[in-house]
């Protein structure tokens, strides 16, 4: 790498030590690679990211280093604690002091809460902070002894390689700050070091960091006095500037500083965990024997041919690129999963391994598939494989503790997530800096939809009440602008996590999750990949859960052990049921976009539903892939392959490309890629859009197609479908995987619905829709569904009646409030001896009133009290007696009250349970929606295409799809079934009250059917809520 240095004009060279960006949470107001940019752009000889006790900027600033030939610094500052208050600039002089200072940072953060750390002089070790250069920035407020003091303190700890940095910022005292800082050099031999103290790239970010500095100290700008800079001079100034700022010695000897710091990030090495081989065995042959016998179980009667020879290429490969270590500690995670009952399973380009299939990692037979490797390991990509895989979302820390005692909190960590600003509190934060007056922020936030781009920001604040043409709010448009996307702080990824052999703190600092017994290393996901650290994917998947909780049901009805691999392979039935979309509640096919196009595909076996998982997706749909497929499986149009070698990639998808596999097969066979480049190719289409890059194989592809033979315009289709995949491309084993789990809830829906409503009841939240919508489904299959009640209840949703035909009795889970313990209580009296009254449950179970009201609030007395208001009225009267008068008998006469009407009955049961077993309230409101000629949905049925018509419906899901283009769906329920509706962006604009409030909705529009696909297209909206009366209900809100 160059490190020339601009020296036109005699001006002095510099580098700068000391600049903040805005991975110090709210302190710096640019990114790292801003400022390495504009480093590169002045001329600086280096520069130094120095983040608040943090590395979090640190790989985006290695990387802005490469891309701008500039040498960058790694280090930290730190606020000391002490009688005089001072700053302490940490950098690594070589990679040995990098993880001295790592570790350093990791012992602040673990010992104080998320988010905090707190240094006293006396707990710094100079020893802990070797091979590293240390300035020391005092507070201007010090007095001449506290100077001496610390400037003996810094010579006694950290000789020869100790400096006071001294920051010129165009205030009245500077010369005098210059003169007194001479002097203690003078009297202890520290050298002076010129530093700018930077917290931003550009001078024009001033006014965004003082409004970041009153969003952290919580006050307006009005008030922060001098928490705020005095001047803008702490962004990065030109040599010019600084020429005129400091004495040239203190500008040459930045230099001097940087010359001692050599360390960069590429010299960090990693190293795979050693645990997962056994003594005697090497990585390569435990993987090999583990790999054997697995196929053993796979295939009884001997593997074939093909197979054994995948198996060998793969373990070579792997073998190769030194990745034994990593399949290990997946299968070694993988065991301990299944050795504790919990279901889990790898999927992602994992699928497309033979060796992940044997060793237990997938279920995914690569036979059943079009197997390509080289999605998954490449020898040009150089760089781990990356293995997902889900375990069941209630078991999963399970799994995640694990982790951390086989390994230790020193050597796992979770990978970070960085939360960024989003509009909504982009707006709040400006706002409150700007002084406007909170109702008002509320009012624009409560208005701000998650649809909502930057280009009706402006529409929305006028909609608030806020004029546009006023100073402070065209300040608040531009400041909030800036602010969205800045990094607010720091999160945890859902489970990614990182495993070492050595201390994981010397490769990057750890840190307290916000959640007990997490801690997180300070790299997100693009980090780590940047620095080919090894990460593996512990995810959380809900429906594995319910498929688990289904198969335990259907067992206890059998009577025998029933597993995945008891359900029966391509059951007619169901796939009949799948093809009428009948899929409310199964995993992935249930969504709107799902079951409109179900009825099209009519899947007809496993692949078509590994199709249908990949077909609706933003990649397909942007590529122009969906039509052309369906018209050729519906025969509209012909299947036809430009060649007989297309023909083998595109077969299995009637010559349509789908998968992100099948562009890497037609790079390889069309356009003569190798598998290596092919892989290239994908990862160019997953970052093309942020980065571009993707031009580069234009002539590649084009070039390549036309001298094998194809025509032009053919080659010019491919690459332009190739684009519309872009990072939305989904892999063909990845859909294999998910489509397992398609199949296997889709049969024990259609088979076992009572075991597939308790499951997924017990399960929840997950998935689409609400319990209320999973029971009415279920219902409407004839399911019997039995209220919560304490005398026959447990916490989790139940079956009775078996071996017959089982009916679902609802948990004590679903009552709002209620806790599990309380239900334990209650259950364990429960098996010693029936209740004999309300009294006798609250004594006998420890209850307490408000628990006891709870309880008949949500109807769960009714075998000890009769109705609700009975119910209640007898807990309100419970009052736990002193321990004196415990157990003495009380004599009262008995008062009956009349029962509640339906309307009341339900009302409660949705704001207590969240569903109702007893008529839909639509039903209870169908003769007021009678009068304005509002249908049900199963009059619609019996519809034709393009007829004109009214419906009413309760709101249950609104979405709006990145490939939407701006069209919003909403999910609309009734007593007979759901509706649903397209609202087109422009109606959306004028009706966006109604779009994003409304509870109860009346929909005015064309009906439009083709089969057995129907949607209702809004041409006028109207809110019905107010007929709900206390009625709560929610919706569920995707984007």
């Amino acid at each position: 790498m160059s490190n020339s240095i601009d020296t036109r004009a005699g001006i002095p060279a510099y580098a700068e030590l000391r600049a903040l960006s805005n991975f110090s949470f709210l302190k710096g107001a640019s990114w790292p690679e801003e400022l390495v940019g504009r480093a590169k752009a002045l001329g600086y000889g280096a520069i130094a990211v120095c983040d608040e006790c943090s590395m979090a900027g640190a790989v985006r600033a290695h990387v802005a280093s490469k891309e701008h030939d500039l040498k960058v610094l790694h280090g930290s500052q730190f606020q000391v604690v002490c009688d005089a208050p001072f700053t302490l600039v940490v950098i690594a002089s070589n990679i040995e002091g990098y993880g001295n200072l790592c570790e350093f940072i990791t012992s602040l953060r673990r010992s104080a809460e998320k988010g905090t750390y707190r240094l006293e002089l006396g707990a710094i070790e100079p020893s802990a902070l070797a091979d590293c250069v240390v300035l020391v920035s005092p507070d201007r407020e010090s007095t001449d002894a506290q100077l001496e003091t610390i400037a003996r303190w810094l010579l006694n700890s950290f000789i020869g390689r100790c400096w006071f940095a001294v920051e010129m910022q165009r205030v009245l005292d500077d010369e005098m700050w210059l003169y007194r800082m001479r002097l203690v050099s003078e009297l202890t031999a520290i050298p002076l070091v010129a530093s700018g103290d930077v917290r931003m790239h550009l001078r024009s970010r001033k006014m965004l960091h003082d409004v970041m500095t009153a969003a952290r100290v919580g006050r307006p700008l009005t008030d922060c006095g001098l928490d705020l800079e005095l001047n803008s001079e702490q962004h990065m100034r030109s040599r010019v500037l600084l020429a005129q700022r400091f004495p040239e010695d203190l500008l040459r000897e930045t230099l001097r500083v940087a010359e001692r710091c050599t360390f960069s990030l590429d010299e960090l090495r990693y190293q795979y965990p050693s645990e997962v081989v056994p003594d005697g065995q090497t990585p390569a042959s435990y993987l090999r024997q583990l790999t054997y016998d697995g196929a053993g179980r796979r295939w009884p009667g001997g593997m074939p041919a093909k197979v054994q020879a995948q198996i060998e290429h793969e373990l070579e490969l792997i073998c190769e690129l030194n990745y034994e270590h990593y399949f290990l500690t997946v299968a070694d995670i993988v065991r301990f999963a299944q050795s504790q009952g919990i279901s889990c399973q790898g999927r992602g380009s994992a699928a497309n391994s033979v060796v992940c299939y044997c060793i237990g990692v997938t279920e995914v037979d690569p036979a059943r598939m079009s197997v390509l490797f080289e999605r998954f390991i490449s020898r040009e990509r150089n760089e781990p494989p990356d293995i997902d895989i889900d375990f069941e979302h209630q078991r999963r820390e399970e799994v995640i503790q694990y982790l951390y005692r086989k390994y230790g909190r020193d050597r796992a960590a979770l990978t970070a997530v960085v939360i960024k600003y989003r509009a909504k509190m982009a707006f709040k934060d400006v706002g409150k800096a700007l002084g406007i007056p909170l109702e008002q922020l509320e009012a624009l936030a409560s208005n701000l939809a998650w649809w909502d781009g930057s280009e009706v920001l402006e529409q929305r604040v006028a909609e608030s009440g806020l004029d546009p043409s006023k100073l402070v709010v065209q300040q608040l448009m531009k400041l909030t602008s800036q602010l969205i996307g800045m990094p607010r702080h720091m999160s945890q990824h859902p489970g990614g996590f990182v495993l070492t052999k050595g201390p994981l703190k010397r490769l990057v600092p750890i840190e307290n999750a916000s959640m007990e017994d997490r801690t997180i290393c300070e790299w997100d996901k693009d980090d780590l990949d940047a620095l080919g650290l090894l990460k593996v994917d512990v995810l959380a998947l809900g429906m594995l859960s319910a498929i688990r909780r289904s198969l335990e049901f259907v067992s206890m009805r059998k009577g025998y052990a029933f597993s995945m691999q008891d359900i029966p392979a391509e059951d007619r039935a169901t796939y009949q049921m799948i093809s009428r979309a009948d899929t409310v509640g199964v995993f992935q096919i249930e969504s709107r976009a799902q079951m409109s196009m179900l009825p099209r595909l009519k899947p007809q076996c496993f692949y078509d539903l590994v199709i249908e998982v990949a077909i609706v997706r933003p990649g397909p749909i942007q590529g122009n892939m969906v039509h052309p497929y369906l018209n050729r499986r519906q025969g509209k149009e012909p299947v036809e392959y430009p060649s007989e070698a297309l023909k083998e990639a595109l077969g299995r998808t009637l010559g349509v490309p789908i998968f992100q596999e099948q562009v890497m097969q037609v790079a390889i066979v069309a356009a003569g890629f190798t598998a290596g480049e092919a892989d290239q190719l994908r990862r160019s289409m997953a970052a093309w859009k942020r980065k571009g890059g993707l031009q580069q194989y234009y002539d590649k592809i084009v070039t390549g197609m036309t001298s094998r033979g194809y025509e032009r315009a053919f080659a010019h289709q491919i690459f332009e479908q190739i684009k519309g995949f872009s990072e939305y491309g989904f892999p063909e084993s990845h859909a294999a995987s998910f489509a397992l789990l398609v199949y296997a809830s889709c049969w024990l829906k259609k088979h076992h619905p009572a075991e597939f409503l308790a499951a997924l009841l017990n399960s929840q939240p997950l998935g689409f829709y609400s319990p209320s919508q999973l029971v009415q489904d279920a219902q409407r299959h004839d399911v019997q569904v039995r209220a919560v009640d304490v005398m026959y209840s447990e916490w989790d949703c139940t079956l009775e009646d078996l071996p017959d035909a089982p009916a679902v009795r609802l948990g004590l889970r679903l009552i709002d409030g209620f806790k599990e313990a309380s239900a334990a209580r209650i259950m364990a009296e429960r098996a010693r001896g029936p209740f004999d009254n309300p009294e006798d449950l609250a004594h006998r179970a420890k209850l307490e009133q408000h628990e006891m009201q709870l309880l008949a609030g949500a109807d769960a007395l009714g075998s000890l009290s009769g109705h609700r208001r009975q119910q209640v009225w007898q807990a309100s009267a419970l009052r736990r007696a002193p321990k004196l008068l415990q157990g003495a008998p009380v004599d009262e006469d008995f008062l009956e009250l009349p029962a509640a009407l339906e309307g009341e009955e339900v009302v409660h049961d949705y704001n207590t349970v969240g569903l109702t077993l007893r008529s839909h309230p639509m039903l209870l409101l169908r003769p007021q929606l009678q009068k304005h000629r509002l249908a049900r949905a199963s009059d619609l049925d019996r519809v034709r295409a393009g007829q004109m018509v009214s419906y009413a419906g309760i709101v249950t899901v609104r979405q709006q799809p990145e490939t939407a283009k701006g069209t919003v769906f909403i999910s609309l329920e009734d007593e007979t079934g759901n509706v649903q509706v397209i609202i087109w962006p422009h109606l959306k604009e004028r009706f966006r009250p109604e779009v994003l409030r409304s509870k109860l909705l009346a929909v005015y529009g064309r009906w439009q059917r083709e089969g057995d696909v129907k949607n209702l297209i809004a041409f006028k909206l109207k809110d019905l809520t107010p007929l709900l009366g206390g009625l709560s209900t929610t919706s569920r809100d995707f984007h």
